[in-house]
């Protein structure tokens, strides 16, 4: 299984999606190999996160993506994706939801089989954990 993405704790400010997300590749590219070529990752990780980045919450102008929802998405070697989100606030009013929209979206991505979507609260979302450019979309920067 490989970890595209995983991280828990709020990235700095000013942190590219590609470092972001490169960073993560390569920590857990050490600790987990994965049967999927390099390029083959690489390319499922792109359409990840562009098919992540449709998902916008309804009460904020940003997508799910930059404003740091996404917790972790792991890729098996059977290429089924099986992600951790959270949402802004616990009670959210499309808590129900957006779990689906993530599913629905991601798995239009060409060559995913499976996709699960777990909603998970610790650690609490902050504002900390919004790229500049969801700070910049909600008037933040």
């Amino acid at each position: 299984m490989a970890d595209i993405y995983d991280t828990t704790a709020a990235q700095p400010s000013g942190t590219t999606e590609a470092e972001r997300v490169g960073a993560n590749i390569e920590t857990a590219g050490a600790a987990k190999a994965s049967a999927i070529p390099a390029d083959e990752l690489a390319r499922l990780t792109d359409d990840i996160v562009a098919a992540l980045k449709t998902v916008y919450d309804p009460e904020i102008p940003a997508d799910i993506y930059e404003l740091g929802l996404i917790y972790k998405i792991d890729i098996d070697d059977d290429r089924n994706v099986d992600i951790d989100m959270t949402l802004t606030a616990p009670g959210c009013p499309v808590a129900g939801e957006m779990p689906g929209w993530v599913e629905n979206a991601v798995g239009t991505v060409e060559g995913i089989q499976v996709v699960k979507v777990e909603l998970v609260f610790d650690p609490p979302w902050t504002p900390e954990r919004m790229s500049e450019e969801a700070q910049v979309a909600v008037g933040w920067f």
